[in-house]
């Protein structure tokens, strides 16, 4: 998701203060969440507060109430059955990999401006390069330069692109962990704009030659966010099936979204998304649990496709030329604000500590049940994560995340590092900004990480994960290895 104003600077129009205009509901909805989902921690007291008693008495007790005895026994039969039975199983994040293309498919914004000197008419070509200029971008950005052009965005060409950013993904992942493949029970794979048949999926199975029992999604359409779908979705197999292994790969084929019109609401993706890809395997697995890097703790999705607005503002639609292109609306930015107050605001009970709920609810209650006018307490999501993986979707959202959240330079350094150096990556985004505070040796056991993503429908979903584990980045190896020293960057706001 990207949004920039018609002459190509970034858009003025700013996110609403989504946290000075909460609605109950969506509190309420967190508090549901948060209830429904620690009914079995109410069982725990129950059963030590029986074992204490038990322990009170005497086997002469024992043996002349034998009705008691035979009660607190079912008593606890039942509530240890309800607590095994109700308590979800944990699921671990056992390690990721951020797929980092080979430097032939490297280019500066001068280039790409050379590249697209003979598709476009000067108006057009000039609303890109400002576009361009004004990203956030590198010069070492990543897209198929070899199939750069019109003539050879074929079928045959995508699917090559898509085999060479999944397949890479998947065998860095391999190599990283050790695990075989076939071991895996679930495969997800999530591409918004390229869906071709047999699906993106049936091509991994194909590639690894898997057995005929894996279980395979293909998620497609579903935009900037279907990786933290993906991320539920997996949470929900594996809750279903003991001891498993879930493989999600998340993705886009930029040169299967390029435009060749002169609509200027659909030239704007041109200019920000590039070659990317991440493969990330979950297990449900207790064994998994040492070795494994994080914990999910929880997923939190958002859908305002019911609103003809939020739904229409990130749009695909072909002209009478036939030409495909992804309009974005004047809209968007209003629209993402909506979703994610509400995602946040269903997320605030399930994540902040009861010191800032407390603050907030008095303050809500206030306001929207006895009218009165005072100042809204506004939330400090900082005090609940120690890292925030912002989808990099471009810089006009970036900056209005950083100061409606009130966020520093420093927590928003992994989400603007990953747009300078791979450009906005679709759905793989939050898992390159991961990956950065990795490299950098940031990522302390317990430390709670806030994946967000943006995507059309219009979707946010929430993803928190715990680190299990302090990540050692000189026993790392993924896609900001090589270069970490020279970040972060300077770049031009």
């Amino acid at each position: 998701m990207a949004q920039n104003s018609p002459n190509g600077e970034i858009q003025s129009s700013n996110l609403p203060n989504f946290l000075l205009s909460v609605r109950l509901k969506y509190v309420k909805l967190g508090y549901h969440y948060l209830i429904s989902n620690a009914i079995y921690l109410v069982i725990v007291p129950i059963l030590v507060a029986v074992g204490l008693h038990l322990s009170t008495l005497t086997l002469e007790d024992l043996m002349t109430n034998l009705a008691m005895l035979k009660s607190y026994s079912t008593l606890v039969v039942f509530l240890g059955t309800v607590y095994f039975m109700s308590r979800p199983r944990n699921v671990y994040l056992v390690d990721f990999s951020c797929y980092k293309p080979h430097e032939r498919y490297m280019i500066s914004k001068e280039r790409l401006v050379e590249k697209l000197t003979d598709i476009f008419d000067e108006s057009s070509l000039n609303f890109q390069k400002k576009i361009l200029y004004n990203s956030g971008l590198s010069d070492k950005t990543y897209i198929p330069v070899d199939k750069w052009i019109p003539s050879n965005f074929s079928l045959s060409s995508n699917q090559h692109q898509a085999k060479l950013v999944i397949i890479g993904a998947i065998d860095g992942l391999l190599a990283k962990t050790g695990v075989k493949i076939r071991d895996i029970g679930f495969i997800i794979v999530n591409s918004s704009m390229f869906n071709p048949t047999p699906s993106l999926s049936a091509m991994v199975v194909n590639h690894y030659k898997l057995g005929v029992n894996v279980i395979t999604y293909n998620l497609g359409g579903m935009g900037c966010s279907a990786g933290l779908i993906s991320v539920d979705l997996a949470n929900r197999l594996l809750q279903g099936q003991a001891n498993s292994y879930a493989l999600i790969v998340s993705t886009e084929i930029v040169s299967s979204a390029f435009y060749t019109g002169n609509d200027k609401s659909k030239l704007i993706p041109n200019m920000i998304f590039r070659m990317g890809a991440s493969a990330v395997l979950l297990s449900n697995r207790f064994s998994d649990r040492r070795r494994s890097k994080y914990q999910l703790m929880h997923v939190v999705r958002t859908h305002k496709g019911a609103d003809d607005r939020a739904f229409s503002c990130v749009f695909q639609d072909e002209e009478e030329d036939g030409k495909k292109g992804m309009s974005l609306s004047k809209d968007l930015m209003a629209v993402a604000g909506e979703a994610l107050k509400t995602n946040i605001t269903t997320l605030g009970p399930l994540v902040l500590p009861m010191s800032e709920q407390l603050l907030f609810f008095v303050s809500l209650i206030a306001r929207n049940v006895f009218k009165r006018k005072i100042k809204p307490y506004i939330p400090d999501f900082k005090m609940a994560f120690e890292h925030f993986c912002i989808h990099a979707g471009g810089r006009a959202v970036l900056d209005e995340l950083q100061k409606n959240l009130d966020l520093s330079e420093a927590l928003m350094e992994p989400s603007r590092m990953t747009l300078y150096r791979f450009g906005n990556t679709s759905s793989s985004s939050v898992w390159y900004n991961l990956a950065y505070s990795e490299a950098k040796g940031r990522i302390k056991k317990g430390d709670r990480a806030w994946q967000i993503g943006f995507g059309s429908g219009f979707k946010c979903n929430s993803a928190v994960w715990r680190a299990i584990r302090t990540v050692n980045p000189a026993k790392e190896k993924n896609a900001w290895t090589d270069e970490i020293d020279d970040f972060p960057a300077q770049v031009s706001r």
